[in-house]
């Protein structure tokens, strides 16, 4: 168990690093006011944990200690969203079409919701 958290906390560790590095393209990449550095983030971090699930389904490369360091240690790190997309992939790969559907939906309007709600909670301080 200790094993398992210092790996997921060492990928986390470089994640965040790497995600604060890429997202400094806010700063200088301007594409129709997109965070231009989040959008990369995300779809670099989707690619990477698809590529790291489809090598640990065909594979037995990634034993457990290499599961928890990248998929949940640095990709978790770098960005939830490959978490998310991840999770999806699976309810897919599974045939879960409602489920997918539904978790992507509610995470996208419930999300939303809560980080208006969360802001707006500010204007009674």
């Amino acid at each position: 168990m200790i094993k398992n958290l210092l790996l997921i906390g060492a990928g986390g560790f470089i994640g965040s690093i790497a995600r604060y590095l890429v997202s400094k393209l806010n700063i200088s990449v301007s594409l129709f006011a997109i965070p231009v550095g989040t959008l990369l983030v995300n779809i670099l971090g989707s690619f990477v944990i698809g590529f790291l699930i489809g090598i640990a389904d065909k594979s037995t490369i990634l034993n457990t200690g290499w599961r928890m360091f990248l998929m949940v240690g640095l990709c978790g790190g770098f960005t939830t969203f490959s978490t998310f997309t991840g999770e999806n992939l699976v309810l897919l790969h599974n045939g879960q079409y409602a489920s997918l559907f539904a978790y992507t939906g509610l995470s996208i309007v419930l999300g939303f919701a809560a980080v208006f709600f969360g802001y707006a909670s500010t204007n009674i301080l």
